[in-house]
């Protein structure tokens, strides 16, 4: 805790806490129509106190919709990310651990994987799914499976060589405890570390994707989703733009930072 509270810990926890308090409470306070009330009276209306964000082209409160949006843009890079871990640290613990020909087959599939840039790949997956929340989910999850496998991997490798591993097999404990037992516990903080940073690069990846069209689809409310509604009116509206790229700058600051000092505190060799 005393290597956590530094000046860039105490910062990334606060940001994560509060963009965490409005993602949770904010649906619970707000009515789910007040992202997507309109009134064209007020459109592009520049903020004020009536409206403190600003309004859309169509007259939308920014404000509702970036605390409505948290949730959805939260929701898919944590469900990305989690899905991820579920496939790749199997992946990358079995090729680690057995090595030789199971190492080569695993890690060449990985490696193919690997061949495509993440986003481009969860792209491709988005187009072929067809648009939606869960096929976001799904593309984001795929793209970033060979990375964390990649990493487990080599901790994988190396915790596998370590003296007590080679006392468990001589004592006749089989592979799959050893893993449980031995491999996994000792894999976790590089899990944990990679799993924090690779949140910020989903939350990036799904306001890609729905700029693009490929992600969250109208009428919902996501940081993504805003920023591509908003690229014709940058000029005559600028703030449109701004709130929610301020929001997804924000979250991904934070994840970073807190990954960051998680990395330092968990890393043997930085100590």
């Amino acid at each position: 805790m005393r290597r956590f509270l530094t000046t860039k810990g105490i910062i990334g926890l606060t940001l994560l806490i509060l963009i965490a308090l409005v993602a949770i409470l904010g649906p619970l306070i707000l009515s789910p129509d007040a992202a997507t009330a309109m009134d064209m009276t007020a459109r592009r209306s520049p903020p004020s106190f009536k409206h403190p964000f600003g309004t859309d082209q169509l007259g939308r409160d920014l404000l509702f919709r970036v605390v409505l949006g948290a949730r959805t843009s939260l929701e898919i890079a944590v469900s990305a990310v989690m899905m991820s871990i579920v496939l790749g640290l199997p992946l990358g613990m079995i090729s680690g651990y057995f090595g030789g020909r199971t190492d080569n087959i695993l890690m060449r599939l990985v490696d193919t994987l690997l061949a495509f840039p993440a986003l481009l790949l969860a792209l491709t997956i988005s187009a072929v799914l067809g648009p939606n929340v869960q096929n976001t989910i799904i593309a984001i999850g795929i793209a970033f499976t060979p990375f964390l496998a990649r990493i487990i991997r080599g901790e994988a490798l190396r915790v596998a060589q370590m003296p007590y591993v080679e006392a468990a097999r001589a004592s006749g404990t089989t592979d799959v405890m050893i893993m449980v037992r031995h491999v996994l516990p000792n894999i976790l903080p590089a899990v944990i570390v990679q799993g924090t940073i690779s949140l910020a690069f989903a939350i990036l990846a799904e306001a890609g994707l729905s700029f693009l069209g490929l992600g969250t689809q109208p009428p919902a409310a996501s940081w993504g989703l805003m920023i591509q509604a908003s690229r014709d009116q940058l000029d005559i509206a600028p703030w449109t733009a701004l709130v929610p790229g301020l929001a997804v700058a924000l979250t991904v600051l934070g994840l970073n930072m807190v990954g960051d000092v998680l990395r330092d505190i968990l890393d043997p060799r930085s100590k």
